[in-house]
């Protein structure tokens, strides 16, 4: 797959030698801002604002996607891939180095000079599978993260230092960090006046407990953590009624519970908690709980053993072609008011009131009948098609497919899939092809297949 990066990465218009120059430029804290500033633009804001739960096209390419590739992250790109060919290898190792000092110097550091050089850190590592350079220096930049973090001396520092410990967590895919962070997390979580602190410490928390190493047992407890911030609407954080700290809460439950595989004894208090909160006034708590609830269906139906006998009640009859001929069964019930839930779902998916935008009505839409899908059959995933190919006589099947390249796609067939790949977005958000091609931790989260 060393091919993947430069076949994926789009064609966007080539940097100026002027805007090269100021990327380039020397490490004094004048023209690190200068430097910086760059991936604070508008179209940056924009595309990393994206709402990660609303589904694509049937086939999102990542080589055309210019939503996905604001004008900022080409020229990182163009900066990084030295197009020209009058760019040296080392530059960008040479400009990871420098906000790696300047994260670690806090003594002869600004706020906001922190901030900034944590912004530009964060958005090499999103850029670049850059371990080797973070193993060599992770002593001195993790305490220096977790100090911006504890301190929280200005919101704009701590969110970008809960930023950069997420992708420095991925990028390393440690087996001993979560234990180094877990509680300042939890400490940010429950303690911190800002909101977007809390949110980004929510996110920053998942990461730690997926790629951070952290043990089974601490993983339920984070999740148990999580579900009471769904079940108190944020009361339990301080954060009462606040939609995007519990979208957040719901999100990173989703992560977690992708890599648990018994669920039965955790289902009933979590679809308890989800269904209520499918009557929120909030279109991402909303999204977030159905998209659980279609998870734990999903999670109730495992494959068919060797020897066992399936029963009529057991088996499921919408197979999708990507079980490749696997038959699941049903092993245990998800939530008895099955007809209530979908009730409820069917409102959902077809909501028609001018109180929502016609935008959030698409993508409820999109969602809610992925959702209802899955509960009526939980052997299948987000985007199944139901129509039939004339050919083969079988459904369509699922049609969510991400195109990497010419020769690499993933196909988007399971929900725990679906709530990997948000995850990784919200970490990597642009990087995401360079990270799948060289990050082993992001490419064993996501299979692929092969495109013909």
């Amino acid at each position: 797959m060393h091919d993947l990066r430069r076949q994926a990465l789009e064609s966007g218009k080539t940097v100026s030698r002027k805007a090269r120059s100021r990327v380039e430029s020397t490490t004094s804290s004048k023209a690190n801002s200068k430097a910086t500033s760059t991936l604070n633009s508008p179209a940056q804001s924009r595309a990393n604002s994206r709402n990660t739960s609303q589904h694509g096209s049937d086939e999102e390419d990542y080589a055309s996607d210019d939503e996905a590739w604001s004008d900022s992250e080409r020229s990182i790109e163009d900066f990084l891939n030295h197009q020209d060919g009058d760019l040296p290898v080392h530059a960008w190792k040479t400009r990871l180095q420098t906000f790696v000092e300047q994260i670690a110097d806090r003594k002869r550091s600004s706020t906001e000079g922190r901030a900034e050089s944590l912004r530009g850190y964060t958005h090499i590592l999103r850029a670049i599978y850059a371990k080797d350079q973070i193993d060599l220096h992770i002593g001195e930049v993790l305490p220096s993260i977790l100090w911006s973090i504890k301190t929280e001396t200005s919101e704009h520092e701590t969110v970008n230092a809960l930023k950069a410990l997420a992708v420095t967590l991925i990028t390393l895919n440690s087996d001993s960090i979560y234990d180094s962070v877990s509680s300042q997390l939890k400490r940010s979580i429950s303690d911190s006046e800002s909101v977007q602190t809390k949110i980004s410490a929510i996110h920053a928390l998942g990461t730690a407990v997926f790629f951070g190493g952290a043990s089974e047992e601490e993983a339920e407890d984070i999740m148990a953590y999580l579900l009471e911030i769904v079940e108190s609407d944020g009361l339990s954080v301080n954060a009462h009624d606040k939609g995007s700290v519990v979208t957040a809460a719901l999100e990173e439950w989703g992560l977690l519970a992708t890599e648990v595989d018994d669920m039965e004894f955790a289902t009933e208090a979590a679809m308890e908690a989800f269904v209520d909160q499918l009557e929120s006034s909030d279109r991402g708590v909303q999204i977030a709980a159905g998209e659980n609830i279609a998870l734990l269906f999903e999670k109730s139906y495992t494959p068919q053993e060797e020897d066992e006998e399936l029963s009529e009640e057991g088996s499921n009859p919408d197979e999708d072609d990507s079980n490749q001929g696997v038959k699941f069964v049903k092993r245990y019930t998800v939530y008895r008011r099955q007809d209530q839930l979908l009730h409820t779902l069917d409102e959902l998916a077809t909501v028609s009131t001018r109180k929502i935008s016609k935008k959030d009505r698409k993508t409820m839409h999109l969602s809610f009948v992925d959702v209802k899908n899955s509960v009526e059959s939980p052997t299948i995933g987000p985007r199944y098609s139901m129509a039939l190919d004339p050919i083969t006589g079988r459904p369509y099947g699922s049609r969510w497919k991400i195109r990497i390249n010419r020769n690499v796609v993933l196909t988007i067939n399971k929900w725990w899939k679906l709530m990997r790949l948000n995850a990784i977005r919200r970490i990597v958000q642009g990087g995401f092809v360079q990270q799948y091609e060289e990050n082993e931790a992001v490419s064993r989260s996501l299979p692929f297949s092969m495109a013909y």
